[in-house]
């Protein structure tokens, strides 16, 4: 009995947390439309300014971040005022960067020299998945209760962490039945490669140091902090430093969207794409199918797949920008295109967890 009730107390915390989350996301939701559809003036950019907590260190840099607001509204209006793209734009917290700010304090140095070469070196794996023939028509690992609720990786460019531990996290629930957030500063503090940290970094570096380790803490033992700190990995030899094991990781054949489906269909799967870009950075809702490269400058996690009610194949990606960027997180992103590299180059590198 004890038992029983203690379980209906936590779900009944658990509901009381995603309301208020879904009513503080509901309310940025309505204030952003308010300052997309309301002419652009410098009482806009105040209002967005107090929506987002923003502080300019004096008043010509804040006349300068008003103008490249006032630039990106721009941009916003006129995007989706062109007929019907598939996706929509919308203003959020990024509105007043230029792409190029956009990229580098969030995307980190992934194109640094060596790249892709660097990726060509990695060790051949084997493809676990090659002779998957059971596919679901559609995938969507969140509503398997195998995704944890989206983080947001702030000023800091560790989306390579974010990404191996929501592949690790998603892997952990499939073959354990335990769903434990883990550890992304773990990461940040203790990889050390060419680039890592907060500097961005590889999921493949973090993968190793993983197994290396013997497993990753969890969230709750090593919260995350957003900056580079001191490595605490062995300050706590507690269960919970190593609450979630990988054996090692695999390669998806590269330029090969089947068999990324392949693998999604069995569990979510890392990869790398390029994120640099307006339509990119104010996504809002919809399948993207807007203009980027295949330049890898960001990695996010792939946790289904699916079609819209116009059969346009898509992607699931969960980002690590916070609630209030795409649809709550997401990204729905056109898949199977000519392009072997696939939209944004989504499909040349991709990997997951094994055990």
């Amino acid at each position: 009995m004890i038992t029983t009730t203690t379980s209906l107390i936590i779900q009944f915390h658990y509901l009381i947390v995603f309301f208020l989350v879904l009513t503080l996301l509901n309310s940025h939701v309505t204030m952003s439309r308010r300052l997309f559809e309301s002419p652009c003036t410098k009482e806009t950019h105040e209002k967005w300014m107090e929506q987002y907590g923003k502080v300019y260190k004096d008043a010509e840099e804040k006349e300068r971040r008003f103008q490249i607001f006032k630039n990106n509204v721009e941009y916003i209006k006129s995007f989706n005022s062109v007929g019907d793209k598939g996706f929509k734009l919308s203003v959020n917290r990024f509105a007043d960067l230029t792409v190029e700010e956009f990229k580098a304090s969030l995307n980190g140095r992934l194109q640094k020299s060596g790249w892709p070469e660097a990726a060509a070196e990695l060790e051949t794996t084997s493809f676990r998945h090659e002779n998957v023939t059971d596919i679901p028509k559609t995938m969507d690992w969140r509503k398997r209760g195998v995704v944890t609720p989206i983080k947001d990786q702030g000023r800091c460019a560790s989306c390579w962490a974010f990404s191996t531990v929501a592949a690790i996290e998603s892997f952990h629930k499939i073959t354990t039945g335990k769903l434990v957030s883990l550890s992304e500063q773990e990461l940040v503090d203790c990889v050390r490669g060419d680039t890592e940290g907060c500097i961005g970094g590889y999921v493949e570096d973090a993968f190793r140091f993983i197994v290396k380790k013997g497993g990753i803490a969890s969230e709750s033992v090593y919260p995350y902090k957003g900056v580079d700190k001191t490595c605490k990995a062995n300050e706590n030899k507690t269960k919970e430093h190593s609450v979630a094991k990988i054996k090692g990781f695999e390669n998806v054949p590269s330029n090969n969207e089947k068999a990324l489906l392949k693998a999604v269909a069995k569990q979510p799967v890392s990869v790398y794409i390029q994120a640099g870009g307006h339509d990119f950075q104010f996504y809002s809702s919809g399948v993207f199918n807007g203009k980027c490269g295949t330049e890898p400058d960001h990695v996010v996690t792939v946790v289904g797949y699916g079609k819209d009610k116009d059969d346009t194949k898509y992607w699931i990606l969960k980002n690590s920008w916070g609630i209030e960027w795409g649809e709550k997180g997401y990204m729905r992103i056109k898949r199977d295109i000519l392009d072997k590299k696939g939209l944004c180059g989504l499909a040349n590198n991709a990997s997951y967890p094994i055990m």
